[in-house]
């Protein structure tokens, strides 16, 4: 990662092979992750009530990848399962903040 993640901008970031990789929200990014979770209010909906799932929470974190080459969607599980459910949760708190609430 060539910078820190702003989270002003709902960014954030997550450890993969090593280094930080930044996860930026952007409308784009959203739009495919909608296309494939369905809509995001719902999912926020679910990681609310705790039933969101591993592979929905991956497949976030790899739509909002900001420099996705080279990363494949197998990979973005196992990092989700190498920091763990309880530091995953942190950048997704960032993401989800970033759909309910907007840019400031």
């Amino acid at each position: 990662m060539s910078r820190p993640a702003n989270s002003l901008r709902g960014e954030a970031a997550i450890m993969l092979q090593g280094r930080a990789r930044l996860l930026r929200p952007s409308f784009a990014a959203l739009v495919a992750a909608e296309e494939e979770l369905g809509p995001l209010f719902a999912l926020v909906e679910r990681a609310g009530r705790g039933t969101l799932r591993l592979a929905e929470m991956a497949a976030l974190f790899w739509h909002c990848l900001a420099e996705p080459e080279g990363v494949s969607r197998e990979q973005m599980g196992e990092a989700v399962l190498t920091i763990g459910l309880a530091e995953a949760a942190k950048p997704l708190r960032v993401l989800l903040g970033q759909i309910l609430q907007g840019r400031e």
